[in-house]
């Protein structure tokens, strides 16, 4: 899902509830999507976090992600008519990957988890930026009876994830043994939560939903407890990600790119007979879309940013959506988007122009690494 990049600049940022804690351990701050969040931690930075995660357990503060309710008589029916992917395919207790469409071009306006409690109460992780017009777009089409709540300051999300997070809440006497994409209610001191088996790594993990108020309160019982985690922050959860191919909005999903490009259809309910966006992805499924979004390991030293161009011979055959640095594999990574006219097949050689030195990649099918995971 959503939320690594960061913004230039912006203005009358928000503070996470555990902002005083990232403070106190040395993190560098960046805005990103309307919040100061940490980017990394003194004591190690980018790849100690990044390897803690892959070999152990860390923590990320993803307070700043969305929170929005809607419930009421029939809420999961209207939300299944509006979303992509069929909630009618889980059942209460269950999380659902799945995507907010433009109704007119199918272009992504978001990418969200749904959370379904019962059959009039959905709850929706969206990303932080785009939250506010996730609900304006919900509330401007809910019936009378189904109310859309924007909490996105009532609650705090820590993220506990790596092959040791199971190790870390059983140590909380945290519920573990829930299956990957479900959630269960849990006590911590007192502190009503809800442990989810979710996460945007790769490895075995949980989010933890809590009050904001309480959420100090879980942070300092996580970091008290063993397995130690490390803190971890933005940087790392961008790279980890990546690793993994998955996609960020903004970058790989956005108004311009649709699922059928970004090569997320498997969360569109393609049988569902209302979703918003639908008639536009079933034409450009059918037609077959002008780009998709491949995978490129770089051959050579360089590390592909978003933007840059890629070639095959001397024709620039897409762009760069995603790239980084991947720490496991101890080379370039990248996401673009790659026209699909040329049908090149992976393993074929391009090239990279990074910094005006076009370097060879191979496409390949994401992810590029495979973890522990689930």
């Amino acid at each position: 899902m959503t939320d690594v990049s960061i913004d230039a600049a912006e203005t009358r940022l928000r503070r996470t509830p555990l902002a005083e804690r990232h403070t106190a351990l040395g993190a560098k701050f960046a805005p990103f999507g309307g919040w100061e969040m940490p980017l990394e931690y003194a004591g190690g930075g980018v790849l100690r976090e990044h390897t803690a995660v892959r070999t152990d357990v860390g923590v990320f503060d993803v307070s700043h992600l969305g929170k929005v309710r809607v419930t009421g008589p029939g809420a999961a029916e209207f939300v299944n008519a509006c979303l992509s992917n069929d909630l009618g395919r889980i059942e209460p207790g269950r999380a659902q990957y799945t995507l907010c469409c433009d109704e007119a071009t199918g272009g992504v306006v978001d990418d969200i988890i749904a959370y379904l409690y019962a059959d009039d109460h959905v709850f929706l992780i969206p990303n932080a930026a785009n939250t506010a017009e996730v609900v304006r777009r919900l509330r401007a089409a809910a019936p009378p009876q189904v109310t859309v709540t924007d909490e996105h300051e009532a609650y705090a999300v820590l993220a506990v994830q790596g092959p040791r997070s199971a190790d870390l809440l059983d140590a909380l006497g945290l519920p573990t043994g829930h299956e990957y994409m479900s959630f269960s209610p849990a006590t911590l001191d007192g502190v009503e939560l809800t442990v989810c088996r979710t996460g945007y790594t790769g490895e075995r993990g949980y989010e933890l939903v809590v009050p904001a108020a309480d959420g100090v309160a879980v942070w300092d019982a996580l970091f008290a407890a063993e397995p130690t985690p490390q803190a971890c922050g933005l940087a790392a959860r961008d790279t980890l990600r990546t690793e993994m191919g998955y996609p960020l909005h903004g970058q790989d999903l956005s108004l311009e790119i649709s699922p059928v490009q970004a090569r997320t259809g498997w969360a569109v309910g393609w049988d569902k007979p209302a979703f918003w966006g639908r008639d536009a992805l079933l034409a450009e499924k059918a037609a077959g879309p002008t780009r998709t979004l491949r995978g490129l390991t770089v051959a050579g030293r360089g590390i592909p940013r978003p933007g840059m161009a890629v070639f095959h011979g001397d024709t620039q055959v897409g762009t760069v959506t995603s790239g980084t640095f991947s720490p496991t594999n101890k080379q370039g990574i990248a996401l673009a988007l790659i026209d699909t006219a040329p049908a090149l097949p992976d393993g074929t050689e391009l090239r990279i122009d990074i910094r005006g030195r076009h370097t060879p990649a191979h496409l390949t099918r994401p992810p590029f690494t495979h973890p522990s995971v689930k």
